[in-house]
């Protein structure tokens, strides 16, 4: 396993990250261990969770997984949707994100994380509010580096303005989402966070299993066909046909397209490690196997050339590049 920087913070990270939104929903908890056991075989020290997962349970069973390597981990969770019922249960504002954090790190069992992410963007909240929250946690030694995640380009990068002109803690990382259908990061936040120094850890790698080939024959089950909102994010019928082509394009390269799908994400020089997921051991195996993927500059363009590339951020086709 290589490794490298988060951000700016001087530690390192796996190449590859654990997501482990499955934990206590799709894996339970016997799947749960062994997914973890393998990814710590394998070298990866930094696992994703969040408070949404699961309602909670995600975090709970991390909590007891990393017992006895806490202090070899980095831990990353988020907030921002709703804990409870109650109106202001939600959101960033300095009120739900300490209350969101405490809970967290009761469930995780552990006095800090190293990353919190804001998980989305509130539009009812100021900015300056929003990274006060996090400013908060980062002095009260809670909470290490903050992030952001479903950030547009611009609003991660205002917020690095506020931070930097207050004198606070700034963001060290970003969460798109970003596989071989859904390209918009390449436009505007890769470039930015190439710029900034942050680290960028992609989520959805495979397109929410698209990319995984099980959906070729049309016969497979899985969330693209129950789950109502990945059957909108995916149920393009382009989307489809990129990956009918990029199933076989692996199967002619003799390589498991859950692992090339992941190799062509964490090629991208903007890109410090995908966060990869799985519902068992079995699944989660060819994810692993993306760091033993040659992805040459040659191949990495093939495959990008199944795919639509997206526009500049101009709309000007001469300011294209190809990364």
């Amino acid at each position: 396993m290589d490794y490298r920087p988060l951000g700016r913070t001087g530690i390192q990270v796996s190449r590859l990250c654990f997501g482990t939104m499955s934990f206590g929903g799709d894996a339970d908890e016997a799947a749960s261990a062994q997914m973890f056991r393998a990814c710590r075989d394998a070298g990866i020290n930094f696992f994703d969770t969040a408070d949404q997962y699961n309602k909670g349970r995600s975090e709970e069973i991390l909590g007891e997984l990393i017992r006895g390597s806490r202090e070899d981990l980095v831990i990353a969770t988020k907030c921002y949707n709703p804990s409870g019922p109650d109106l202001n249960a939600r959101g960033s504002s300095r009120r739900h994100v300490s209350r969101a954090v405490e809970a967290s790190l009761r469930r995780l069992k552990t006095d800090r994380v190293e990353v919190l992410y804001l998980h989305q963007f509130d539009a009812l909240t100021p900015i300056e509010e929003m990274m006060r929250a996090l400013e908060d946690l980062v002095r009260a030694g809670k909470v290490l580096y903050p992030a952001a995640s479903n950030f547009a380009a611009w609003q991660a990068q205002r917020a690095l303005d506020v931070q930097e002109r207050m004198g606070w803690a700034r963001l060290q990382a970003l969460q798109p989402m970003y596989s071989l259908v859904k390209r918009q990061a390449e436009v505007e936040i890769l470039p930015m966070a190439i710029a900034n120094g942050l680290s960028v850890f992609p989520y959805s790698p495979a397109g929410g299993g698209l990319l995984s080939g099980k959906y070729a024959a049309g016969g497979a089950s899985g969330r693209l066909k129950t789950n109502k909102m990945y059957e909108s994010r995916y149920g393009e019928p382009w989307m489809h046909q990129v990956a009918a082509d990029f199933s076989a394009f692996s199967k002619k390269k003799g390589i498991h397209p859950m692992s090339l799908a992941v190799a062509w994400v964490a090629a991208h020089p903007g890109v410090t490690a995908p966060i990869i997921g799985a519902r068992s051991l079995e699944q989660l195996q060819p994810s692993l196997d993306s760091i033993r993927v040659d992805m040459t500059p040659a191949l990495r363009a093939e495959i990008s050339a199944l795919s639509r590339t997206p526009a500049p951020a101009t709309d000007r086709s001469e300011e294209s590049t190809t990364r």
